[in-house]
């Protein structure tokens, strides 16, 4: 599809721009995942990618981020292969109508994606940060140069997000207009019970290192959109006063004056006014816990281990599949909505987190039954959410 050139003139005109393209309405029929994964030579997981290395081991499906030339060949699937600037690989799936044909689909691409990797060595990492390498950019483009330079001064977090993170990203729609409200309120309200649930990233002190890598970037990138009565106004107003990461263009480095919103863009901060495509890339250098794009593409899940990422998938599709459940959900996950930075310390070990999880498993045990899965996995799912109630329960006994 050819970039929209259209140039914006006025904030209000930007403004109904992101509320109609992020908040598309209609009945929850897709779903839709993206994995990650750290990669590692599988003799020495401390060693360092080469960027050849990896082309060489993907192959067609090289993207071309990395060589310009590829054919860029999708799975076996049909999922797009795309690479992070750490030489994280990503599976990102086509939207699928039920949660069993997303998991048929995904687990063939995946499997695939591990015994190509194999042939040259390499593995997936299992856990949603590299325990075994600092982190440094494999791919060289001016987004992710221009990124780095504008995430130094934070310190390390910028870079350890970039190039040594993996997660697991769960899109749902947005719903009907009468529902969005409730399903933004839920999907948010739930970060902090799904961070503690499937943390890991582990390291001293920290239940998930991701999360709290991802919250320490910078705060008008990375930190939730408040929960409002308007979610498509406010997202739309965070979108633009939240100031530019990037600037394309044909010649030189992309990287932003400093301090410079988008809104101040239209305003003439820059020599010519951006365009509509501006706008949508601007919206891709935004990374909160859940990012609207025409659905609803939840961010703050850790990468997790082998197939592992199938329970909080169906978990999440579960507990989004009917009113009443969604609005249990924001009932009660509200005592503990904005513990992000608790959950990701010490997850489980949070008792009012526990305590919260364990009525989310509550509601989405039988919400997962309802989804019609595929008798293995249903049993897989329910083991490990079996599991699970079994640790919240002792830990919300301490509240």
């Amino acid at each position: 599809m050819e970039p929209d050139r259209r140039r914006l003139r006025a904030r209000v005109e930007a403004e109904a721009y992101v509320a109609s393209v992020c908040f598309k309405h209609g009945p929850p029929e897709l779903l839709g995942v993206e994995l990650e994964w750290t990669v590692h030579h599988r003799d020495d997981p401390r060693r360092p990618l080469d960027p050849d290395h990896i082309a060489a081991a993907l192959g067609p499906h090289t993207p071309r981020t990395l060589r310009p030339d590829s054919p860029h060949l999708p799975l076996p699937s049909g999922s797009p292969l795309t690479l992070e600037p750490g030489g994280q690989v990503e599976i990102s799936s086509l939207p699928a109508p039920a949660v069993g044909s997303l998991i048929d689909a995904v687990a063939t691409d995946q499997r695939y994606l591990t015994d190509l990797l194999a042939r040259s060595g390499l593995v997936l990492g299992t856990q949603g940060i590299d325990p075994h390498r600092a982190p440094r950019r494999v791919l060289d483009t001016p987004r992710y140069a221009a990124m780095e330079r504008a995430f130094a001064p934070i310190g390390l977090d910028g870079i350890t997000m970039m190039c040594a993170t993996a997660g697991l990203q769960v899109c749902v729609d947005v719903g009907e207009r009468g529902d969005v409200v409730a399903r933004w309120a839920a999907v948010n309200s739930l970060g902090p019970v799904l961070v503690a649930l499937f943390a890991n990233s582990p390291r001293p002190g920290w239940a998930s290192q991701r999360t709290r890598t991802v919250l320490g970037i910078d705060p008008s990138r990375a930190r939730p959109v408040p929960i409002t009565d308007d979610p498509a106004l406010t997202w739309a107003r965070h979108v633009l006063d939240t100031p530019l990461l990037c600037v394309r263009r044909p010649h030189g480095p992309w990287d932003a004056p400093a301090g410079v919103t988008f809104a101040d863009w239209i305003a003439g901060a820059l020599p010519q006014p951006p365009t509509l495509d501006d706008l949508d890339y601007h919206i891709s250098t935004l990374f909160p816990p859940v990012r609207p794009h025409g659905y609803f593409e939840v961010r703050y899940l850790d990468a997790q281990d082998g197939m592992d990422w199938i329970t909080p998938t169906a978990l999440l599709a579960g507990l989004m599949a009917e009113p009443g459940t969604v609005d249990a959900v924001v009932e009660v996950c509200a005592p503990v909505a904005d513990r992000w930075l608790d959950a990701a310390r010490l997850g489980l070990a949070d008792a009012p987190i526990a305590l919260a999880a364990r009525r989310v498993l509550d509601l989405g045990v039988p919400a997962v039954a309802r989804l019609g899965l595929p008798p293995q996995s249903h049993a897989a799912v329910t083991d490990h959410l079996t599991r699970l109630i079994a640790k919240t329960t002792t830990n919300g006994r301490k509240s």
